[in-house]
C-alpha cells in the first residue's frame, strides 16, 4: 500500500507494523475493528476510533451497533456518547425498524449479550438516519435524545435535593445507567458488595448511618430517600493523616497473616499470582515505567515487615530497586519458566511483588505476576491494574490523600474500637455455644498438621440456569450470591448429614469511603452459621440466609481475627478456626478482558495450594457462570470433587424446577438412596 506517512515518522511506526506472518514483510493497522467467524468469514464490527471511555470502561460502539443490528426488524442503527445536563456521559442509540420494536424489545434482545455498562441508556427510533454528502451517516446531525428516547423503562426524574444526590451517588456506584426514582437497585446491576460501596458513600455525601440492610428494604431511590430522611445525622470523619515514624503498627488481618507464614508449609500460601497471555504490541520501557509509577503512588508496594519489641510492624521504603523479569522463550519451553517464577517472599525485603515477562513473539507475551497476600486483596488487585494500564497509557493519576499504614493505624482508634465492641456482641451470640464442625467424607484420613497443598476442579453453570437462578433471587428480594450460598450450604448438609455448620464467605472490609482507591489487604472474613433442616422449603431456608446474611454484612467490619480470640475454641493443628470450607463470588467487575489496545487471553495455570478444605468460587460471566472447587489433595482425590460439582448442579437444576421444594427431597445424583450411601461412608471414615 505505502512505506509510510511523509515526515510523520511517530505515526508510520504506529499504523505500519511488522507482519507475525511473513519476516520482513509490513502491515498497515487500518483502524478497522473486526473478528474472525467459525466459517472462517471476517465479521466488521466498526471503527477503532469509535471507542469510547465512560466511567473507566473502555467501550467500542461499533460492537453495540453490531450486536442491535442483529435484532430482527434492525434496519440501521448507530450508537453515540452523549452528556447530559450534568455532563454524565451515556450511551444512546439510534435505530430504524422495518416493523415495530419497542426500546424494551431492543434492550431486552442485547441484554443476553452484552455487559450491563455496554447497555444504551437512551434507544432512539427515526425514520431515516442523517446522511453526509458522501452517502455516510452524520452523527453530529443525530439529534439529542431528550423526549424521543426511552431507557427501557419507565424513567421518573428526581423531584428533590435529596433524591438528586442518591442518583449521582447510585451512579458513582452502579456506572453509566440512567437512573430514575422508581428504578431499582439489584435490577441495575447492584449485588451486595456494591451495596457495601453505596452504604459508605451515603455515609461520606450525606453524613447517614444507612445500614446496609436498608439498601435491600428500600432498594429505589424514592424508597432510600424516605428512610435517610428518618436518620439522625452523623458527621462523617476523614481517616487521618500518620506523622512519619520508622515503622507503623499492622493491621488485625496483616497480623494474622504474617503470624501464618511463619508455619511451616505455609511458606507458599500467601501468595497471589497470574499468568495472562498479551497479544498486542507491547512498549516494554513504557511498562516497566508504569510499574515503577505504581510501586511509587502506593507505599505498600514498598512495605517491608519485620519484629520490633516483639511486636510485627511494618516499615516503608522511600525507594526501592524494582525490575521486570525478561525472558524470551517459546511458548513449549515456557512451563519450567513459569514453575520457577512463583517463589517464597521475604517479608522484611520489599517489594513483596514480583513480574515477569516472557516474550513468545514481537506482539504476543505472556505476564507473571506473583504479590504476597499481606499487601493485596482481589480488589486491590483491580485497582492495579486499572491504574497500571492508566500510567501506560500517560495518564497523571489523582494523589492518594491517605495510604494503607493510616488504615491500619485507624482500625485501632478509639472510635472504631467502640463500634467493633458493638459489632462483638452479635457475633458472640449468633456463635454461641459449641462450634460445629464440619465432617465431610474424605478420601484419605485427616493428618495431624494442616496441609496446604492443592488443587481445583473447574466447572460451569448455563446462562439458562444462571438466569433461572437470578429470577428466584430476584423474586424473594435477595442475590444471586445469597441463592448460590443456600445451594452450596446444602450441598455440605447432604454430604456431611449435619444441619448446623459454618462456612466462611470473604467481604471486602472497604467500608469507609476513603479506602476506596487503596491498594492493600483489606478483606475480612464473615463466619456464617447455617441450619438447613429438611422440614424446611428451599424458599424459607433462601429467607434464613437472607436473613443471616443481611446481620452479617451489618456487622461486617468485627475482624476475623479477634472473633477467633475471643471464642476461644480449642485449637485443632489439623484445621483452621472456626470453619474449613469457604465460598465465595467474584463479580463481572473483577475480570479483565483487555490492556488497553492489548487483548488478554488465559493461560492455564498449575494451582498447588488450598487454604481450606474446600471453596468454591464462583465467577459471573456474561454467559452464565464459571465455577471452580478449590481442594486440599491430602484430603480429597479428583473423583469425589467431580462428585461435589455434578451434585451442586443436580441440587441447583431441583432448586429451579421447584423452588419450593423441601430440602429433604432434594436428592444428589437424582437418586435420594445416595444420601445414606454418604451418610455410610462418613462411618467408615470417621
Amino acid at each position: 500500500v505505502a512505506r509510510g506517512y511523509l515526515n510523520r515518522p511517530e505515526l508510520t511506526e504506529e499504523k505500519f507494523v511488522d507482519s507475525p506472518f511473513d519476516a520482513g514483510e509490513r502491515l498497515y493497522r487500518t483502524g478497522d475493528l473486526a473478528r474472525w467467524m467459525e466459517d472462517g468469514n471476517v465479521d466488521f464490527i466498526g471503527r477503532i476510533d469509535n471507542q469510547a471511555k465512560i466511567r473507566g470502561y473502555r467501550i467500542e460502539t461499533g460492537e453495540i451497533e453490531s450486536q442491535l443490528l442483529r435484532v430482527e426488524g434492525v434496519r440501521e442503527a448507530v450508537v453515540l456518547v452523549r452528556s447530559d445536563a450534568n455532563g454524565q456521559k451515556a450511551l444512546c442509540a439510534y435505530y430504524t425498524t422495518d416493523g415495530e420494536l419497542t426500546a424494551a424489545d431492543l434492550k431486552r434482545a442485547i441484554s443476553s449479550e452484552l455487559p450491563g455498562y455496554m447497555i444504551p441508556s437512551y434507544f432512539v427510533e427515526l425514520e431515516r438516519l442523517p446522511l453526509t454528502p458522501n452517502g455516510k451517516i452524520d452523527r453530529k446531525a443525530l439529534p439529542a435524545p431528550e423526549g424521543g428516547a426511552s431507557a427501557g423503562r419507565e424513567y421518573v426524574a428526581p423531584r428533590t435535593e435529596l433524591e438528586a444526590k442518591l442518583v449521582a451517588i447510585w451512579q458513582d456506584v452502579l456506572g453509566p445507567v440512567t437512573i430514575g426514582v422508581t428504578d431499582n437497585f439489584f435490577d441495575l446491576g447492584g449485588h451486595s458488595l456494591r451495596a457495601t460501596t453505596l452504604v459508605s458513600k451515603v455515609h461520606k455525601e450525606l453524613s447517614v448511618d444507612l445500614p446496609l440492610r436498608d439498601v435491600f428494604r428500600h432498594s429505589t431511590i424514592e424508597a432510600m430517600a424516605e428512610a435517610i430522611s428518618q436518620l439522625e445525622r452523623q458527621e462523617h470523619l476523614s481517616i487521618p493523616v500518620l506523622d512519619k515514624r520508622d515503622y507503623y503498627p499492622l493491621s488485625s488481618v496483616q497480623k494474622r497473616l504474617y503470624i501464618q507464614q511463619q508455619m511451616e508449609g505455609a511458606e507458599l500460601s500467601y501468595n497471589m499470582s497470574g499468568m495472562t497471555v498479551l497479544v498486542g504490541r507491547l512498549e516494554r520501557n513504557q511498562f516497566e515505567a508504569a510499574l515503577k509509577g505504581l510501586i511509587a503512588r502506593h507505599e505498600i508496594l514498598r512495605t517491608g515487615f519485620e519484629m520490633v519489641d516483639g511486636e510485627p510492624v511494618q516499615r516503608i521504603y522511600p525507594d526501592l530497586k524494582f525490575a521486570v523479569e525478561y525472558t524470551k522463550a517459546t511458548e513449549s519451553e515456557t512451563k519450567s519458566i513459569v514453575d520457577g517464577f512463583v517463589r517464597v517472599f521475604d517479608l522484611e525485603r520489599p517489594p513483596l511483588l514480583r513480574v515477569g515477562l516472557v516474550e513468545w513473539e514481537a506482539e504476543r507475551h505472556l505476564l507473571m505476576l506473583d504479590i504476597h497476600h499481606i499487601v493485596t486483596d482481589g480488589m486491590s488487585m483491580g485497582i492495579f491494574v486499572e491504574e497500571l494500564l492508566r500510567l501506560y497509557n500517560g495518564e497523571t493519576l489523582e494523589p492518594l490523600r491517605i495510604q494503607y499504614k493510616e488504615f491500619a493505624a485507624w482500625q485501632q482508634s478509639e472510635p472504631v474500637k467502640e463500634r467493633l465492641k458493638r459489632q462483638e456482641a452479635y457475633w458472640l451470640d449468633v456463635l454461641e455455644g459449641e462450634l460445629p464442625t464440619l465432617e465431610l467424607p474424605t478420601d484419605f484420613v485427616r493428618s495431624a498438621a494442616r496441609s496446604f497443598e492443592g488443587d481445583v476442579l473447574p466447572f460451569s453453570i448455563d446462562k439458562q440456569m444462571t438466569d433461572s437462578l437470578q429470577r428466584i433471587a430476584d423474586e424473594n428480594g435477595a442475590t444471586l450470591y445469597m441463592v448460590l450460598l443456600a445451594a452450596y450450604s446444602i450441598l455440605l448438609s447432604k454430604y456431611s448429614g449435619q444441619e448446623d455448620f459454618i462456612v466462611g464467605t470473604p467481604v471486602s472490609g472497604r467500608t469507609h469511603a476513603d479506602l476506596e482507591p487503596l491498594i492493600g489487604m483489606f478483606v475480612n472474613t464473615l463466619a456464617i452459621r447455617h441450619y438447613p433442616s429438611g422440614e424446611k422449603t428451599f424458599l424459607a431456608y433462601l429467607n434464613e440466609v437472607k436473613e443471616t446474611m443481611l446481620g452479617a454484612y451489618d456487622h461486617q467490619d468485627y475482624p476475623f481475627e479477634e472473633l477467633v480470640k475471643k471464642l476461644q475454641a480449642p485449637r485443632d493443628q489439623s484445621r483452621n478456626p472456626i470453619f474449613d470450607v469457604m465460598f465465595a463470588l467474584e463479580t463481572k467487575e473483577d475480570n479483565v478482558q483487555s490492556f488497553g489496545d492489548i487483548k488478554i487471553e488465559s493461560y492455564p495455570e498449575t494451582h498447588t495450594v488450598s487454604q481450606f478444605d474446600l471453596t468454591l468460587v464462583i465467577s459471573l460471566l456474561d454467559e452464565g457462570m464459571n465455577g471452580q472447587f478449590e481442594y486440599a489433595t491430602k484430603l480429597f482425590t479428583l473423583n469425589l470433587i467431580d462428585n461435589f460439582a455434578q451434585d451442586l448442579l443436580v441440587i441447583i437444576t431441583q432448586i429451579c424446577e421447584q423452588p419450593s421444594v423441601l430440602l429433604k427431597d432434594i436428592s444428589l445424583n437424582g437418586q435420594s438412596e445416595q444420601e445414606q450411601d454418604v451418610l455410610e461412608a462418613i462411618d467408615i471414615i470417621f
